[in-house]
């Protein structure tokens, strides 16, 4: 704290939180986290209580990923039962653990309890098993059954992602007990859109949306006014086809039933958001090779991260050296083949990776199967075919002016055109059929393709102009 003491603390406005911590690129200020620092240094619990224990949830998040490795643990501490445990689902999971590893099992059970199951799953899954069983001996019984059986579910499904809290009556309620239920009734989710209609198994029967409630009168059944829930996702469903479900429906809120149709949970949009999210992220990591890599991991853990398919692109390349080595004699008497020949491999190489980028999205958002894979196949061959034809042009020419050799632009562009055909090929061809074989094709189509460019586009180039020129 400063010496002005009051008047440097972070004033917030209630209907407002959360705009003023923030820089103008959506950064949290760096005179706020001087302050938060300073009050975390000098164990000042009323500021931070006055101006962090209030922010939202992904506001604390924010904080927790900018301020230094040794302020965050100060600052839950510090906190103690004013500190939010929903924040650390908004922050990657190398500071989750970090923090969480720290904390008190009793205190994590006590925050447990006022959590959403879905969030109490999302923190409870990243402990030991024996640490997670001690404080789900702490919690009281239904809720400590709900949580196991959704810890039950593998990782990453639907079952894993759900809400175990949820609205449902059965068929012969009428609106007005529905609606009188919801009013008196204590342990309800802290916002829902819709009501889920149940036999006495628990088997699922449909759904009422809020607003047909609200609008038809007390007297009616439930069962009039209900619908089919006509895309009730399994518990055991990947988390990123039920994504592709409230997508394609355009879902705000479904139901999440067992392997006997009976209703265990509720996914909601704001979870699928951040699955969504979390895919995407993913798949663009595995693209580059770098597996599940945060960026608050350390050093030796970056590089195990990465060293896997760093080790991978050193034996493909070896193998492009070992194509050059075939036309060593070549090189040697015409010197301008050793400058000209990466420009091929490189322009392979861009054009494979993005067709390969674009055949693994359309793979993982399921837009490109087997009815339509025929048409797209031809597509990038024709834009291979294209595309080598126009930079061959501009490369033939460049090259022929540079070397006053116009015989070594015609090799050169007949070079780009293989290549380039070749890599439109490779970035469509090898993602299918990795997909095809069980493989995940954004963790290993990189490489092959890369392979097939430099090799394609090393041969094609030397032993085109090997031959042209007799050398």
């Amino acid at each position: 704290m400063t010496e002005t003491g009051e008047d440097d603390r972070i004033r917030r406005r209630p209907d407002d939180e959360g705009a003023d911590i923030y820089d103008e690129d959506g950064n949290v200020r760096s005179d706020f986290l001087a302050l938060v620092g300073a009050a975390i240094a000098d164990r000042d619990t009323i500021f931070l209580r006055q101006n962090v224990a209030r922010l939202h949830e992904s506001e604390i998040g924010d904080l927790l990923e900018s301020i230094q490795p040794d302020q965050r643990l100060a600052l839950v501490r510090l906190l103690g039962d004013d500190f939010d445990m929903t924040a650390l689902t908004e922050v990657d999971e190398a500071i989750r653990r970090e923090i969480v590893d720290q904390i008190p099992n009793e205190q994590i059970a006590a925050a447990i309890g006022d959590l959403d199951s879905d969030d109490a799953v999302y923190i409870l899954e990243d402990l030991d098993k024996e640490d997670r069983e001690e404080i789900l001996a702490q919690l009281p019984f239904t809720e400590r059954v709900r949580l196991r059986r959704a810890l039950d579910y593998p990782e990453s499904s639907a079952g894993r992602r759900m809400q175990t809290e949820f609205v449902a009556v059965p068929p012969f309620w009428t609106v007005g007990q529905t609606i009188d239920y919801m009013r008196e009734e204590e342990d309800l989710p802290y916002s829902f859109t819709q009501i889920f209609v149940i036999d006495p198994t628990f088997k699922l029967l449909g759904a009422v949306d809020l607003d047909k409630l609200l609008r038809t009168k007390r007297q009616t059944k439930i069962e009039a006014i209900m619908r089919e829930t006509t895309h009730p996702i399994p518990a055991e469903m990947d988390q990123e086809e039920a994504a592709q479900l409230f997508e394609q429906y355009d879902l705000l809120s479904a139901a999440v039933v067992d392997e006997n149709d009976r209703l265990v949970g509720v996914l909601t949009i704001d979870d699928v958001v951040d699955v969504i999210h979390e895919e995407a992220d993913e798949d663009i990591k595995r693209l580059g090779g770098v597996g599940d890599e945060e960026l608050s991991d350390n050093v030796i853990s970056t590089v195990r991260s990465r060293f896997l398919w760093l080790m991978i692109n050193l034996g493909t390349a070896m193998l492009s050296a070992s194509v050059i080595g075939l036309f060593d004699a070549s090189i040697e008497k015409m010197i301008a083949l050793a400058v000209l020949m990466p420009i091929v491999a490189s322009m392979g190489g861009n054009a494979g990776t993005q067709t390969m980028t674009v055949t693994v999205r359309a793979l993982a958002t399921r837009d490109l199967d087997i009815y339509n894979a025929g048409r797209i196949i031809r597509r990038e061959a024709g834009v291979g075919i294209m595309n080598g034809i126009v930079f061959a042009s501009i490369m033939g020419t460049i090259a022929g002016t540079w070397f006053h050799d116009y015989q070594l632009g015609m090799v050169i562009g007949a070079a780009m055109i293989i290549n380039l055909m070749a890599a439109a090929l490779a970035g469509i061809l090898w993602p299918l059929l990795l997909d095809k074989v069980g493989a995940d094709p954004a963790i290993a189509s990189s490489v092959f393709v890369t392979t097939v460019t430099d090799c394609t586009g090393f041969f094609a180039f030397l032993g085109i102009a090997t031959w042209w020129f007799g050398i």
